[in-house]
């Protein structure tokens, strides 16, 4: 059975590529632009820009399964081409922002929240993996490393339980492999809660390099992350980590029941992603 995994330029997707390659599972790598994906021998490419419709009838033909990242743009378009392709399955990489009480309203859960709700409209068997703070979030951090300059926090105090992305691919393949698994929501976290000043010096004893934190207003965070980040986004990340100021991470078994294996340590990203953050 053929699975289309879209996103394979992003980490979570070309992990989970590779290990559905390695384990034997057919599987098509798709990216909006796929000349540009580096992939094992033997593995098919397929444009799919989740953007644009027209895209979606070709990369899906043959297709049982789906790993799906959270665009909203287009996802009832993507639910019809689906079905019309016969899909069974669809594993969306979703995010516990969706357990806000608010979902829709909200800047940074409004997205997955759209996708699930379109999913779980469809007669399609939907797994959804709900993530908390992504451990690569921390590479926002790695310019200040390699410069020597401290690391600008907001909130220096605000916790997560930071989840490393070989974690995410490997409980995606899970509910791919197992029907027992399927057709849930999976809220995944890292092993531990860990506050931002916390991640900055395990970065430093991992790195070897010297870091301090700046602690800096919301305002002047927000000012420099402008070219960057759209002002509603910035807002929502502000709000949350207001709300999680000193206030301990959920920490949860997800990925362990996924896999059957603890979640992967910060410490453990940290260590295997030295060489981004130092000079």
């Amino acid at each position: 059975m053929l699975t289309l995994v879209t996103g394979c330029r992003g980490r979570v997707g070309a992990a989970l590529t590779a290990l559905l390659h390695q384990g034997g599972h057919p599987v098509r790598a798709a990216s909006r632009n796929a000349a540009e994906l580096s992939l094992p021998p033997g593995v098919p490419a397929v444009n799919c820009d989740l953007g644009d419709p027209s895209t979606f009838p070709a990369a899906l033909e043959g297709v049982d399964s789906v790993f799906l990242y959270a665009e909203p743009a287009h996802i009832d378009a993507f639910v019809t081409a689906a079905r019309t392709a016969g899909v069974r399955h669809v594993v969306l990489l979703s995010s516990s922002s969706v357990l806000v009480p608010d979902p829709a309203a909200n800047p940074i859960a409004a997205a997955h929240h759209a996708v699930e709700q379109a999913l779980l409209a469809s007669p399609l068997t939907v797994t959804l993996l709900r993530p908390g703070a992504f451990a690569t979030n921390a590479y926002g951090w790695s310019a200040a490393f390699r410069s020597g300059r401290p690391v600008d926090l907001p909130y220096p105090r605000s916790e997560g339980s930071p989840v490393h992305e070989t974690d995410l691919a490997e409980a995606a393949l899970a509910a791919l492999a197992d029907p027992a698994l399927q057709g849930a929501a999976h809220h995944l976290t890292g092993p531990e809660s860990l506050s931002a000043a916390e991640q900055v010096r395990v970065l430093a004893d991992a790195t070897g390099t010297p870091a301090a934190v700046n602690e800096v207003t919301p305002a002047a965070w927000k000012e420099a992350m402008a070219s960057h980040m759209p002002a509603g986004v910035a807002e929502g990340l502000l709000g949350y980590w207001a709300a999680t100021d000193g206030v301990p991470a959920e920490v949860t078994d997800g990925v362990q029941k996924l896999t059957g294996h603890p979640a992967r340590t910060f410490a453990t990203w940290a260590a295997e992603h030295a060489a981004a953050f130092r000079p």
